[in-house]
């Protein structure tokens, strides 16, 4: 492996969703007011990740052509679900659209990342990290799941915009 951010970034994307989880739950349970609603947001949320399996499948051999926007896109969701400070009547419908569209774009990296070389390597170094890494935020007091939730999704856009800058100085090199 080379090309650093092919390296690093889907590592950084794959660590961060498992590690900003519990926090997104945190958020989910907070906006379904019962258990039903929240088990129904979770399976919208399933369904759409298929679909953005499948829709990455569908598409063929083009695995660069997205993903800087699936990551630019995913960070903005977490970015949105961080300050977003909504009566609470439309919680569960902007929750609904959030899970759909989180779930396509989760579903649709997962799909480009199995097709990556460092697929492998990263699922084990994947597991590593997440550990060391929740073992250190079981020591931080939590103020808001929307602080991690706001500082992932701006992670996440750093990577987008890394990729896009990547992709065009690889294109003014030829």
């Amino acid at each position: 492996m080379q090309n650093k951010s092919e390296r690093y970034i889907p590592l950084i994307v794959t660590v961060g969703q498992v590690v900003i989880f519990p926090y997104y739950i945190v958020w989910l349970k907070e906006v379904s007011f019962s258990y039903t609603l929240f088990a129904w947001l979770f399976a919208t949320f399933s369904f759409a990740a298929a679909w953005g399996y499948r829709f990455f499948q569908s598409r063929g051999e083009k695995p660069r052509s997205l993903i800087a926007s699936v990551y630019v896109a995913m960070g903005v969701v977490y970015i949105v679900v961080g300050y977003w400070k909504l009566p609470i009547e439309y919680l569960p419908y902007v929750a609904l659209m959030t899970q759909i569209i989180l779930g396509f774009l989760q579903g649709y990296f997962r799909a480009w990342h199995t097709k990556q070389r460092s697929y492998h390597v990263h699922a084990i170094n994947h597991y590593l990290i997440v550990g060391v890494i929740m073992i250190g935020l079981s020591f931080m007091k939590v103020v808001s799941p929307s602080i991690f939730l706001t500082v992932f999704g701006t992670i996440l856009c750093m990577c987008g915009m890394w990729e896009v800058v990547r992709g065009f100085d690889f294109k003014m090199m030829k």
